[in-house]
Formats: structure tokens, sequence, C-alpha cells
């Protein structure tokens, strides 16, 4: 069996006039990035995480959490054409 060690001290890259980082071989490698994949960066608890490419739905799934049911399509329409209707409604200015 072989482990991956990881390196606990930080490693450091500058920002480019254009917004652009090198991202250090062995967080690549880690990440599991080759060129031209995408990485996807998520601020979470005040952190930014960088993340091996992944839907932004993927990434973020479960951040919004309700006790409230969603509306079927059907109420959905039933609330848009209420609305519709009280802004036709509306005196002209």
């Amino acid at each position: 069996m072989t482990t991956t060690r990881v390196r606990r001290h930080p490693s450091t890259s500058s920002v480019t006039s254009k917004g652009q980082v090198t991202i250090p071989a062995h967080i690549r490698k880690f990440l599991g990035v080759r060129p031209h994949d995408k990485v996807t960066f998520l601020i979470r608890n005040g952190r930014v995480e960088v993340l091996p490419g992944q839907s932004i739905a993927a990434a973020t799934a479960g951040m919004m959490k309700s006790d409230v049911p969603p509306m079927t399509p059907r109420e959905e329409n039933e609330i848009f054409e209420r609305a519709m209707a009280e802004e036709a409604d509306k005196p002209l200015p």
C-alpha cells in the first residue's frame, strides 16, 4: 500500500496583472488536475477552497438548506400570474 505525502507548510504563488496564479505542482498532483483542466474556487467559512473542476451546482449543493418545501410549477405559475395582474392594475404615473 502506498500513501501520498502531503506537505503541511503553505506554498506561495504570485498573482499576475491578469489575476492569474500558478498552482504549485504538489497541489496540482494532490487535486489530480492536469493542464487545461478546470478548478473550482469556493468561499466557505471565511476561507477559499480550490477543488478539482466540477459544476458550481455540485460544489455548492446543500449550502442553502430550507425547511420550506419547494413550490410546484403550478404554484409558481399562479404566483407569477397574480403578480402580473397586480402590476397591470396599477395606474400609470
